[in-house]
């Protein structure tokens, strides 16, 4: 896979050096490139912003020199049939999910465009969005000073994903928000050795050896954990892909099944 980030401060992108994207570049299984905007900018400041036009708070990045960038980066794209993906960091943007770091791995090719200030000049992502397919990416409803965070999460959550990134080609499978994962519940809790650490066992149920009790443990684990921090999740469970020990641990948990076979959580656990 091949990826572009244009940003003005390439230096925040060091990170793509390290762990397993650093490993995945120096076995070429990825091709990262970082380019610095100001490169194309032509007076002596090196200005890629200006005053927004209608007013307003804070400066919009400049169309120009970001379309000289993107048509220079993008070249190639021009000439063959592989063409990128322009994954453009907006808190404005899409939710950034499982789902959709998968079908970005999917990709070929991906170009980052992390703005700075109070964004891109929209008129390059409508020219842009004629020519290729343009992806305008949120990963919380939060605000940022600036995209280049978003693309480090981004690219680790996509680059994990491609073959032979990971040591175990299964780690991935049973991820928080994987897709068909555990009914898209949270992962449950985790442990290691030793069994007994300041006077806090392992569970005994991951000692014994029993694959079924194991399944039934984690599985368990982690309607409890999306119950506690992501009820939203259970609301959005599939029905069908509930079994009887899970509709019994839910009504446990404070979960009555509705009439379309969902569940909503019980009026005494909403009073509590």
């Amino acid at each position: 896979m091949r990826i572009d980030v244009i940003t003005i401060f390439p230096e925040y992108l060091e990170p793509l050096n390290v762990s397993l994207v650093g490993k995945a570049r120096a076995r070429g299984q990825l091709d990262v490139r970082v380019h610095n905007l100001r490169d194309w900018t032509h007076d002596r400041h090196n200005t890629v912003d200006d005053s927004p036009f209608g007013g307003g708070p804070g400066m919009v990045m400049k169309p120009e020199p970001w379309g000289e960038a993107l048509d220079a980066v993008t070249a190639e794209a021009e000439e063959g049939e592989r063409r990128p993906v322009l994954v453009v960091p907006t808190p404005s943007g899409l939710p950034f999910t499982q789902e959709l770091a998968v079908e970005l791995s999917e990709r070929p090719w991906l170009v980052f465009t992390p703005a700075r200030y109070e964004g891109i000049d929209r008129r390059v992502i409508e020219e842009y969005g004629d020519r290729f397919d343009v992806r305008e990416v949120s990963i919380g409803d939060y605000v940022l000073a600036g995209g280049e965070a978003p693309v480090l999460v981004i690219v680790e959550a996509v680059a994990r994903l491609l073959p032979g990134v990971l040591g175990n080609a299964e780690s991935h499978r049973d991820d928080s928000f994987a897709p068909g994962a555990m009914a898209d519940l949270l992962e449950g809790p985790v442990y290691t050795k030793p069994p007994v650490w300041r006077e806090r066992e392992v569970p005994e149920v991951l000692l014994s050896g029993h694959h079924g009790k194991v399944a039934r443990f984690r599985r368990d684990e982690a309607f409890r954990r999306t119950t506690a921090n992501r009820p939203d999740l259970i609301e959005r469970c599939d029905p069908a892909a509930l079994d009887k020990a899970d509709r019994a641990l839910l009504a446990e948990l404070g979960w009555e099944e509705l009439p379309d076979g969902r569940f909503g959580r019980s009026a005494s656990a909403v009073e509590e």
